[in-house]
Formats: structure tokens, C-alpha cells, sequence
């Protein structure tokens, strides 16, 4: 998909790479409407669910969602997120996070946008971020509803 900013070069956006706990899910659950949304973004876009699964539900709370799931190892979680962006070819995704272990996922992407979320989000993830959003079905929307996107965006 064609992202186009005003003021900027357009994004030719193909993956959507997520942080699962405090960005889809709080206290392991998936949070209402991002199941829906997600779905929705999978006609467009490649959906990737890339998480340490703290509390060991990822694999049942994204049974119903068209993506690809990756549990990665407790340690290094933000190098490996950060591996994954570069295999996909950063220039093609956007990012979503909230911890310090997504710092260099997001800064690594086209668009790195942080959710704020039930956990919060560390500060230096902010600062890594070109987008904070309060929660993470208002993320979603402004990839279902582009204009949102520019009107943040646009210079």
C-alpha cells in the first residue's frame, strides 16, 4: 500500500510489525477491536506478532488473526526485534510498541508509532517514535482511515 504524506516522500508500506503485551494486549489478553482491525489489515498488509509472550498466551489470543506470530527468546528481545525489521526490508513496514525493548524496531522502520496503552510506554520509545497514539485501535484507524495518518504526519 501507497502511504502518501504531504511534504514528505510517499511510504510503500507492505508489513505491519506489532509488540504484542501493552501494544495488542494487556496482561496477555488481546484488548477489544484489535482482533476486528487487524484482520481488516491483513487484505493489505502483511501482519507480523513479534513478542518474548510473557505470559505464555500469544499463541491462543491470535488463533482467529490472519499473521505471522514470532516468539523470540527472553533475552535480546530488542536486537531481535530490531533483526526482524531488517529482514523485511525496513523501508516496507510500520512498527507499533510501548517498551524499551522495541526502541530499535521502531527506529528501524519506515514509521515507528508507540502505543501509550494499559502499560504505559518508556520514555525513550517515545523519543524513538515518529507517532504516539493513546491506544492501539486509534493506531489501527489511521491505517484503515489513512487521512488520519497524513493529517498527523504531513509538514
Amino acid at each position: 500500500m501507497e502511504i502518501f504524506i504531504p511534504g514528505s516522500q510517499a511510504l510503500h508500506i507492505s508489513h505491519l510489525v506489532f509488540d504484542f503485551n501493552g501494544t495488542l494486549a494487556c496482561n496477555g489478553k488481546l484488548l477489544d477491536g484489535v482482533e476486528e482491525r487487524l484482520n481488516r489489515l491483513s487484505d493489505n498488509y502483511n501482519i507480523h506478532i513479534i513478542t518474548a509472550d510473557t505470559f505464555g498466551t500469544v499463541q491462543q489470543q491470535m488463533e482467529n488473526i490472519c499473521c505471522e506470530l514470532v516468539v523470540i527468546p527472553q533475552k535480546n528481545q530488542d536486537q531481535a526485534k530490531a533483526e526482524f525489521i531488517k529482514a523485511l526490508t525496513p523501508s516496507t513496514c510500520i512498527s507499533f510498541g510501548n517498551g524499551a525493548n522495541d526502541i530499535l524496531m521502531l527506529q528501524n522502520s519506515a514509521l515507528g508509532i508507540t502505543i501509550m496503552g494499559c502499560e504505559g510506554a518508556a520514555t525513550k520509545t517515545l523519543l524513538a517514535s515518529d507517532i504516539v497514539i493513546n491506544n492501539i485501535t486509534d493506531a489501527l484507524d489511521l491505517l484503515i482511515y489513512p487521512d488520519r495518518l497524513k493529517a498527523t504526519l504531513r509538514q
